[in-house]
């Protein structure tokens, strides 16, 4: 029984097939940063030198978020709803320990597991860049580690010196509040549960970064999805084409952070734009056209019977296929 009422079921899988089989969903969606969260690698954050628009030439520094810090996250808190409602367990299923090979998880977003088996992921997640350049949009915290007393002096803790003041300072670069990653996250032969699945991930996901702090609070604020035979435009190009509209309409003024407003009226615009010149074929859900398929989703997603019923279709399609395909490479390795 179909879920959804306002997508054609045509733009679906009627299961999930072993093969590409060239359907893809484009969930069109603009990352807000609203703490401090932590995109690094090697104590520094990620950025790259890139071409601030397609039409503006200027060199400028970008901040960057790896596709890994957008796709694990998401696909943990997955993980966590189905063993909420149920569908997986922690001894059978423990991320990146050993994969049970045979839920929506490990289907939809793959696996590997040496000899043992693999399957490729379904959603392709690319680096994502800030639409402000790099010193915009961070900036330098000194942070301590102060004693239990709640000050940085000794009162002779661990054979200190009472009254010496600890040397545990350090510093790191955070990335400031209201900084915008418009990321295109693609899933590949959609099946209509399979792209609730993922949706639903993507909404309720809320922390990205480093998972050892305490901050990396972040909203996603989807803006359309595209269904199509072939993939579309790059994050990068799509944020340069935003920096563009919004420099024409004169809505950057550093160091001031970017309104929201603007930046999702500027997205729309400019993935239409994008879209108008692709070689694809493709179904457009952006806008307005957008708002019923949101709010649809939200309604389906928003009570315990709506979130089972996809969780639970997304459940036995997951099984179909691993019974079909999973099984004979398990056999087939033990032969070996």
């Amino acid at each position: 029984m179909s879920l959804l009422k306002t997508v054609a079921s045509k733009l679906f899988q009627a299961a999930i097939p072993y093969k590409p089989m060239g359907k893809y969903a484009h969930f069109l969606t603009v990352r807000i940063t609203e703490s401090y969260p932590l995109f690094q690698t090697d104590g520094e954050l990620n950025k790259a030198r890139v071409r601030a628009g397609v039409k503006d030439k200027a060199t400028i520094s970008r901040l960057s978020m790896f596709k890994r810090k957008q796709s694990t996250p998401e696909r943990l808190v997955g993980r966590e709803l189905l063993r909420n409602y149920g569908l997986m367990t922690a001894e059978e299923c423990e991320y990146n320990v050993s994969f049970a090979m045979d839920n929506p998880d490990c289907i939809i977003y793959g696996f590997a597991i040496g000899d043992s088996g693999s399957e490729k992921s379904k959603v392709i997640v690319d680096t994502a860049f800030s639409i402000t350049p790099f010193d915009e949009s961070h900036e330098t915290f000194t942070l301590n580690a102060p004693f239990e007393n709640g000050t940085m002096a000794s009162k002779g803790e661990n054979g200190s010196k009472p009254g010496e003041v600890t040397s545990r300072i350090n510093q790191q670069d955070h990335i400031r509040p209201q900084v915008f990653f418009p990321s295109i996250v693609t899933l590949k032969d959609p099946t209509e549960a399979s792209f609730l699945y993922v949706f639903n991930n993507i909404l309720r996901t809320r922390h990205y970064g480093a998972q050892t702090t305490r901050t990396g609070r972040l909203r996603n604020e989807l803006i359309g999805v595209v269904f199509a035979d072939g993939e579309i435009t790059s994050n990068l190009r799509w944020t340069q084409a935003i920096y563009d509209q919004m420099k024409a309409q004169n809505t950057i003024h550093p160091p001031e952070p970017l309104d929201e407003d603007d930046v999702i009226s500027a997205a729309k615009s400019a993935i239409e734009a994008l879209m108008a010149d692709e070689f694809i074929v493709h179904t457009d859900f952006i806008g307005d056209a957008f708002s019923p398929l949101l709010q649809e989703v939200k309604t389906l997603t928003g009570t315990e019977t709506g979130i089972k019923a996809i969780l639970e279709k997304a459940d036995g399609e997951a099984k179909d296929y691993a019974k079909k395909h999973i099984s004979k490479k398990k056999t087939s390795a033990k032969a070996k």
